[in-house]
């Protein structure tokens, strides 16, 4: 992956997704990465944004060691693991390894699969992610899917990104087992969806 990013110079905006400021700084950071000279931080310091924001994994040393994030550069990622500064996104297309989603697939899904094998999984992945994960319930103790509805029904977008944070938090400091833990979760704007298997 490194290798791929160097070829690329660091990317590009369209493969990177973002422009000005935000692009020199994206160039910069996965420069660095392909370089092996980039710094790293903790998984729980290193990812910000709505759902690591409101899931404040830093405060769940313990608790967060049931947790696996995806990565588009990394792959499978654990809160203590070292993560560089990177921007690479699981949908994007990485010459000469194409879309990432589905060149991970084959990679990380046995490794995931079999640190899964027993347990209780609950589902928290954007579509993007989860294109990159074969699942195998069967070898699971459950698997539960999960996505935020409106009240109206509707699907939610990008404002249910805080609820699923938050639902993460809940999950890993709830005594309960996933699936009455899931089945205790309330929201006051969205409406918890949970598909089993």
């Amino acid at each position: 992956m490194a290798a791929a990013l160097g070829a690329a110079g660091g990317g590009d905006a369209k493969l990177l997704g973002v422009s000005g400021r935000h692009l020199e700084q994206a160039l910069h950071a996965n420069r660095l990465i392909a370089a092996g000279r980039a710094p790293a931080l903790p998984a729980v310091e290193r990812y910000t944004g709505v759902v690591h924001d409101h899931a404040a994994l830093r405060d769940l040393p313990a608790a967060a060691d049931g947790v696996v994030i995806l990565s588009g550069l990394l792959g499978l990622v654990a809160p203590g693991d070292p993560v560089p500064e990177y921007r690479l996104k699981m949908g994007a297309s990485l010459p000469p390894l194409g879309k990432l989603s589905t060149w991970w697939r084959p990679r990380l899904s046995p490794v995931l699969n079999r640190r899964l094998a027993g347990r209780a999984v609950v589902d928290l992945l954007p579509q993007e992610h989860a294109a990159a994960w074969q699942p195998a319930p069967r070898r699971y103790a459950s698997l539960h899917r999960v996505r935020f509805r409106e009240a109206g029904g509707a699907v939610a977008g990008h404002d249910a990104k805080a609820a699923k944070g938050l639902l993460a938090r809940h999950l890993l400091t709830s005594p309960l087992p996933a699936a009455e833990a899931l089945a205790a979760f309330s929201h006051p704007r969205f409406v918890l969806e949970v598909v089993e298997g």
